[in-house]
Parts: structure tokens; C-alpha cells; sequence
């Protein structure tokens, strides 16, 4: 009796994960199956979810006439940077914090959930000041800058309670070897935190990727801007060509994509690892 009861509680559970699953894919299957419809099959009376016929001109006018490749290398130079800058600069931060007595600690991590918070608009004005100031507006560093304060607190809160779930052990092993603390931190903790630091960075690459409000508002120069820029370009003042936003929208959506598939083993074993309390 008890084995059946579990059997159905498992199917009850495996029925609703696949309800959930399909009502978050079924907006990304809609833009998918578009990308591949004509224009006027968009827009005719009709509505089907599968293309009648299979059109890649969608597609093709991304790399004829579009800006693609540049928008591309954009946010490839963007999301890539940042997130080097935020591992270097969050993950001895979570370290210290995690491993070291230090004081306000408590005071110091509730600012940093605080900053997870705050609204990207509120902080627009203060960084487009100083970055002028800097001279560096309509350049790669400004949204590099801006992109890499976002996820530097999200790193700093998973990898912390990593560092924290790690054996008091491994530090006096590595004192014992004659390691000093930095060579602790870089050759034993470091190498056996590998899937959290994964995560940190696949996250960071993604809030990189997916910025659209810092790129736009600190580049005023077409050839600067990442692709999230670029769907505005098939909005015009004759309509919308919606068959080339869903393109554009696969192909923006492909590299995120790609980075879970490869490496969702570490992705997955880094969220576990970081959602324990510390």
C-alpha cells in the first residue's frame, strides 16, 4: 500500500512538473516555430503554431542586411569582460567574508541582498555622471562597468556559502604544507569550488548578455551596441516585421541556451551547493 501511494505521488508530481515545463516553454516555442513563417502568414487571419511552409529568409536577411556579426562580437566583448570582472572582483569578497572574522559582517551581506533590490533605472543617472566624467562614454568599458556591478552581489552571496560549507580541515592542511592564506585560497579552495564558480560565471555571462538599459543608455554609437539593441531595427514606422523579430530573437536566445546545455551539470550542482545556509 505504501509502495503505491509513492507511485502515485511521483506520477502526480511528474504530470505537474510536465504542465509547469510547458507553460514556460510553450512562449519560446512560439517565437521558435515563427522565426520560420513568412510575413503573410503572420499576419493572416489563421492562426497555427506550426509554419504551413518552412521559410528561412527570416534568417538569411539577419546576415544580408542586418548588423548581426558586429551586434554579435557586442555583446560577445561585453558579457565576456564582465564577467572576469565580477569573478575577480566578487569571489575574493566572498571569501573573505566567509572564511575571516570580520566586522559588521551581518550589516555588510544585507546591503549586498539590498543592492539585488534596487531597480537598474535608479541607478542610471549616478553612472552615466561619473562615467562622463571618466570619459568613457560610448565605449565597451562603460557597460562592462555598469553590467558587472548587477551580478557582482549575486556572486558574492552564492560562492560565500560555498566557502562556508567547506571543512575547517583543508585550511590546516594547507597551513601544515607551508601555504600562506592566498595560496590557500587559490590552490585548495579555489580548484574544489568549481561548480559554484561555474555558476557565478554562466550567470554573470547572462545578466551581461541580456543587458539592454546600461548598453543603450551609455553608447550612443550604432556600431557599439549588443544585440538586444538590434531588435528595434525591424520596428519602423511601416509596421513591424515580427517573422525577423523571432529570428533575430533564436538567434539572441541561442548562445544562453548553449551554455546551459553544456554545462548544466555544474549549473545545477553550483545552485544546490550555494541555497545552503552559511
Amino acid at each position: 500500500m505504501k509502495i503505491k501511494r509513492e507511485l502515485i505521488r511521483e506520477i502526480i508530481l511528474s504530470v505537474v512538473g510536465i504542465i509547469i515545463t510547458v507553460v514556460f516553454l510553450f512562449p519560446l516555442l512560439i517565437i521558435f516555430f515563427s522565426s520560420f513563417k513568412s510575413e503573410a502568414e503572420i499576419f493572416s487571419q489563421t492562426t497555427t503554431l506550426l509554419p504551413q511552409t518552412i521559410d528561412f529568409s527570416s534568417y538569411a536577411d539577419q546576415f544580408k542586411n542586418g548588423n548581426i556579426l558586429k551586434s554579435f562580437f557586442n555583446s560577445f566583448i561585453i558579457a565576456i569582460f564582465s564577467t572576469v570582472l565580477s569573478l575577480i572582483l566578487s569571489i575574493p569578497c566572498a571569501y573573505g567574508i566567509a572564511r575571516f572574522k570580520i566586522p559588521f559582517k551581518k550589516s555588510i551581506l544585507l546591503v549586498f541582498l539590498m543592492t539585488q533590490l534596487l531597480p537598474t533605472s535608479l541607478i542610471l543617472t549616478p553612472l552615466f555622471i561619473m562615467f562622463t566624467k571618466l570619459k568613457i562614454i560610448n565605449s565597451y568599458i562603460g557597460p562592462i562597468i555598469a553590467t558587472a556591478t548587477i551580478s557582482i552581489p549575486f556572486t558574492i552571496l552564492i560562492m560565500r556559502t560555498i566557502f562556508i560549507r567547506m571543512p575547517k580541515e583543508l585550511e590546516e592542511a594547507g597551513k601544515i604544507d607551508g601555504c600562506n592564506p592566498l595560496q590557500i585560497f587559490l590552490k585548495i579552495f579555489l580548484p574544489i569550488s568549481k561548480p559554484g564558480l561555474i555558476t557565478a560565471a554562466s550567470f554573470s555571462f547572462i545578466m551581461a548578455w541580456n543587458d539592454l538599459i546600461f548598453s543603450m543608455t551609455f553608447n550612443n554609437k550604432e556600431n557599439l551596441r549588443p544585440m538586444t539593441a538590434g531588435i528595434y531595427h525591424f520596428i519602423t514606422t511601416y509596421g513591424t516585421q515580427w517573422n525577423r523579430i523571432m529570428a533575430y530573437s533564436v538567434l539572441l536566445v541561442l548562445p544562453v541556451v548553449i551554455i546551459f546545455v553544456l554545462l548544466q551539470k555544474y549549473i545545477v550542482g553550483g545552485i544546490l551547493e550555494g541555497s545552503v545556509k552559511g
